[in-house]
Formats: structure tokens, sequence, C-alpha cells
């Protein structure tokens, strides 16, 4: 594919999900062809992803304009760093989770494989579209797909259960797409007369301050995907689905969307130097504070492992909502980093807990205890992820964390760094007693002594591949780092309305 111009690999890393999901329903009755491709066109998009990177580093400008269905409103895209940092997190984990989604879906037996792995490709297109979109109306599309292609996914065991998940699931993310996302996009038009992406902001000196803030909570509630309380019951309602489907929401797809559009509205429809001075920004960072120590508190409580990693999210997310309203250099960098990270070590833990259900049949944590004696790899690779989630080294969190912790100093903002600095120890209690209980001697009422073995091959390379992601990312941040500066500096988006 090297004599493809970018902007054709541009499109086709937005068009080849969509080509798979033909393919993986004309080979339904075919596991192994369907599967493989699946598996091939996760390649072939990483194959994309890793060239269009490339291309941005050499100094390319690579637009693509699909159409204008009315004038100033168009379906166009464009590569940048932050969309590209973004397409290389989806790009690198949708064959990663395919591979391990082989693994667990057939130990488990589960029901219309097809239509998972077609909805699974069906979700990447959208988050792709999300990735290079070029101006907020692109966006607002491929965002609400993105919610409508993973219903399917959420509901996939077909139970009351599930569908009452589906339904909190569907109902708060469009709900607030409705209601505050799209009203905040139509004021941006009215306000600015764009809706693209500009470096530094598109609003002028004409609007209020208080007009702007309004606009600004409307933004950080409207995007439902980054699980600000109180609009974050959809994650926990959503965890009723597929472990494969959870690692989907939580590192892939759906909740980075969510903070990857925050970070677009403040740098390129705000600007860093507007957020800082609106008179709602505080109030909003008071709020992601709270829900960071909150949904650490309601996830020490959880006995339930998925459940517990479900609020874990929660916090970690509005980590990255913090450091975008603090609306500095070091704050957006450690924001842009902890997307990756928390991607890497998120997906890790998910990967394990589905490991843990299927060798063991276990969700309960308290019923952990001596496992790890018998699926070693498996709580290794939990105690890595765990350490990235916290943010210690020698893991590739602390790199973010480190950067949020300076923002908040460089800003005098005390009470968030306290805030992180007390999460990180709610972090510390609800995630390392898993793991070390696992390789503690089992209470003789258990008996994982015999018969449990390790999960399937597939789901073990995979999970060891995100863990050893969240050491390399440690030992290698400078590729990372380099690129969330191209973000600051954001060559080649001055194009303006």
């Amino acid at each position: 594919m090297m004599w493809l111009s970018p902007e054709t690999m541009l499109q086709l890393s937005i068009v080849l999900p969509v080509l798979a999901t033909a393919g993986i329903i004309a080979a339904g009755s075919y596991p192994n062809i369907r599967e493989a491709i699946s598996i091939t066109a996760g390649l072939l998009l990483l194959y994309l992803v890793v060239n269009l990177y490339m291309a941005l580093d050499n100094g390319a400008i690579v637009s693509v304009l699909w159409l204008e269905p009315l004038p100033g409103l168009a379906i166009k895209f464009r590569i940048e760093a932050l969309g590209v940092m973004f397409s290389l997190i989806a790009g690198f984990l949708w064959p990663v989770t395919t591979i391990y989604s082989i693994g667990y879906m057939r130990a488990h037996n589960e029901p219309h494989q097809t239509r998972f792995y077609a909805c699974f490709a069906i979700a990447i297109t959208c988050v792709m579209g999300v990735a290079y979109a070029d101006n907020l109306f692109t966006l607002f599309v491929f965002y609400e797909f993105l919610t409508l292609s993973t219903y399917p996914l959420v509901t996939h065991a077909g139970t009351e259960k599930a569908r009452q998940g589906g339904r909190v699931y569907l109902g708060l993310l469009l709900g607030t797409s409705i209601v505050f996302f799209l009203l905040a996009i139509i004021g941006t038009w009215l306000l600015a007369g764009t809706l693209d992406f500009v470096h530094g902001g598109v609003f002028g000196n004409e609007p209020s301050s208080y007009v702007l803030g309004v606009l600004l909570v409307l933004f950080v509630f409207g995007i439902g995907k980054a699980a600000i309380m109180p609009f974050h019951r959809w994650l926990p309602a959503a965890m009723v689905a597929p472990t494969p489907v959870s690692a989907l929401l939580h590192a892939v797809a759906v909740v980075k969307a969510g903070v990857f559009t925050l970070l677009k509205v403040v740098v390129f429809i705000f600007g860093i130097d507007l957020v800082g001075i609106l008179p709602t920004t505080q109030g909003l960072l008071y709020l992601a504070g709270a829900s960071v120590l909150l949904a650490s508190l309601i996830a020490m409580r959880q006995d339930n492992l998925k459940a517990r990693l479900a609020y874990s999210t929660i916090s970690q997310l509005n980590y990255i909502t913090i450091g975008a309203l603090l609306a500095t250099g070091t704050s957006l960098t450690g924001s842009a980093m902890h997307i990756v990270m928390h991607a890497f070590g998120k997906i890790t833990l998910f990967f394990c807990a589905g490991a843990i259900l299927t060798a063991a049949h276990q969700t309960e944590i308290s019923r952990m205890q001596g496992l790890g004696r018998q699926m070693p790899i498996t709580m290794t690779a939990f105690f890595i992820g765990s350490l990235s989630i916290i943010g210690v080294p020698p893991t590739g969190g602390s790199w973010s964390k480190w950067y949020l912790m300076m923002a908040t100093l460089e800003t005098g903002q005390w009470i968030l760094m306290a805030v992180l600095m007390l999460s990180a120890l709610l972090n510390v209690a609800y995630l390392l007693p898993i793991p070390i209980r696992a390789f503690l001697p089992a209470k003789s009422a258990q008996t994982f002594s015999t018969g449990i073995k390790e999960a399937p091959l597939l789901s073990l390379i995979a999970l060891s591949i995100t863990a050893l992601g969240c050491v390399a990312l440690f030992l290698f941040p400078q590729s990372l780092h380099e690129l969330v500066n191209a973000i600051l500096n954001a060559p080649g988006l001055n194009h303006g309305p």
C-alpha cells in the first residue's frame, strides 16, 4: 500500500472496517474465515494509521471532503496529532482485542458471534470517523453512530438484565447528546459562524465570557461518554456485556471517544487560553475532582470485579477531564498521555477479568484468594495493569499522572492536587489487594488447587501483549511525548473557517 496517497489511506482507514463487516457477515457460517477477516482487517488498519502517523511526522497536511449537505456543514476529515494518537490506540488494540475475543467467545460458546464481530468492526469505523473529524458536525455524526453501533454489543446476552443495561446505556448517551451536546454545537455555530476545528479556538472577542462559560458546561455534560457525574450511570450499566465488549467500551472506543472529544473541544473550539478564564471552569474542575473521589470510593465497595473496574474507569476519565479544564500545556500533555496509558492499563484488567471468568468461573473478588497460583500469567498481568492505573513505575501511567500533578502545582490548584494524591491511595486500596490475595494461599473452603488452568491461549497472548505495553510505555515514552507536543503546537491546523 506504499503507493497509496495519504488522502487515500485516510479514507481507507475509515472505510476498511465497514468492508470487513461485509466479509464477516458473508463468512458467518465459517468461524475460522470470519475471525481471520477480523484479524486481517485489524492489522491492515494498524498499517494505515501508522503510515498516517508517519505522514504527519513528515509535515504532511492531509484532508478529505466527502460531502457538504448544507453550506458550512461538511463531512470532512483531516489528520492532526490528537486524532492520529486516538487512531493509533484503536488501530493497535482492535486486532489484539479480536485475538482475545476468539479465545473468550469460543470458550463460552457465545451465541451470535457473527453479529458481535460485525458490530465491533462498525464501532471501529465510527472511532476512525471521530478521530479524523475536521469539524464538530462530522465528529457529532460519528459520535452518535458509535453509540448506536455498540448498543447491540451491550445487549449481546439477550437477557432482561442485558436489555435493561442497554436501555440505560442508550438513554443516557443519546439523552446527553441531544439535550446538551447538540445544543452546544448549535450555540457554537451561532456565536462563531463555523464548526471547524481551529487551533486556538473559533471565538473572537464578541461573545460574553458568561455565555461561553455556559457553552462549556453544555459541552462537558453533553459529552456523556466522558462519564462525569451525574451522567455516569451508563458505564456500570453496560457491564452486563461480555468482557471483550467491556474492553471495547473502556479502552478502545467509547469512553476514549468521550475524553478525546472533550480535548478537541478545549483545544480547537475554545482554545486553552480562553478555557482558563471562563467563570464556569472552576466549578467544572471541582465537579470532575468530586467524580474522581466518589467513583473511587464506590469502586472500593464493589465485590464484583467488572463493577469495580467500571467505577475505576469513571474515576480515571475524570483525571483526563481535569487536565483538559486546567488548560495548560502541562495539563493537556498529562490528559493526552493518560488516554493512552489508561487504554493499555484498563484493557489489561478487563482481559484478566474475562480470563478469570473463563477459567475459574469467578466474578466476585472475595472468592479469588489463592487463584494466582493456578493462573500466574493472568494475575501477574493484572498486577502490572493495576500499577499503571495507580500510576507508579515501571508502568506508563506514572508519566501521565506526573504531568497532571505538576499541572495542579503550576496553576495553584491545591485542592485538586490533594484530590489526585488521595485518589492514587484509593487506587491502591481497591486494585492491589486483588492480585496480592490471589497469590496468597487459598482458604480451606476454596478449592483453587485443582482443575483450574489458565484461560485459552489466544486470550493469554492478548492480555500479555497489553501488559507488556504498559511497561513499554514507561520505558519508551519519547514518541508519545513528541506526538502530544505536536497536539499543542498543531502545525498546519490554522486553516480557519
